[in-house]
């Protein structure tokens, strides 16, 4: 057997570098098209309402509890519905989730460029706090699929690791980490070339790498792995 094999579709590397590729597009989308802000992560906001506050700008500020709840709603949705949904043992709750995605990302797209910027700014972190929480281990490795911030950090790990002690397993997994970010990179590079053909349109750039996943994760559920409906993902 593989190793690979020995891994849930939903957690193969492969699965999670598709979907840094697409967050990588979520995030040039909402920077580059929808009013220069980065969404994937919450940071930025809360140092954002932060500095609101500070300078006496309250109503500004209370703005930002808006994607910070949005994304707090995301990742409380994606803990409470993989249980009731193991139960149909039609799907994984990580199947549906990409459907979801892959349907949400399609509307944004029709959303005119006159639309306020909130409503796919908040909308975006909805979805992403969701696939941030459904989406934890890539064979055995916790990762991030919305951001690169822990990617970067194991990166440095993993070097310090390999020069004291020679520790190859370390290289592997530091390779892994950068090859995440690179497919990140790319996803972002990708939807700024398009968005200055098709601005509002450019987010269905994210459709190509999430359709692959919906794909391969539906083949799975429904004919590879589907007498392992029952079995948790690691990291859940």
């Amino acid at each position: 057997m593989s190793t690979t094999n020995k891994y849930l579709a939903c957690e193969q590397k492969i699965i999670f570098a598709l979907l840094m590729m697409s967050a990588g597009m979520m995030g040039g989308y909402t920077y580059t098209v929808r009013g220069g802000v980065f969404c994937n992560a919450q940071t930025a906001n809360v140092v954002l309402m932060s500095i609101a506050f500070g300078q006496g700008r309250f109503t500004d500020g209370l703005y930002f509890l808006i994607p910070i709840s949005a994304y707090m709603l995301g990742a409380f949705i994606s803990e409470a519905l993989p249980v009731p949904i193991k139960k149909l043992r039609f799907l994984r709750w990580d199947t549906y989730l990409i459907i979801f995605e892959f349907t949400v990302l399609l509307i944004i797209g029709f959303i005119p460029l006159s639309a306020p910027n909130q409503i796919t700014q908040v909308v975006i972190n909805f979805i992403a706090s969701m696939q941030y929480n459904t989406f934890r281990r890539a064979q055995g490795v916790p990762m991030a699929t919305t951001f690169c911030t822990n990617h970067i950090r194991q990166i440095g790990v993993a070097a310090a690791k390999l020069l004291r002690k020679k520790d190859t397993e370390a290289l592997k997994r530091g390779l892994t980490h950068l090859a995440m970010i690179c497919c990140f990179f790319a996803g972002g590079a990708a939807v700024a070339v398009l968005s200055g053909y098709i601005p509002e349109k450019s987010i269905w750039l994210a459709l190509v790498p999430m359709f692959i996943v919906l794909m391969r994760l539906a083949y799975a559920d429904m004919r590879s792995e589907h007498d392992l409906l029952g079995l948790k993902p690691e990291g859940h």
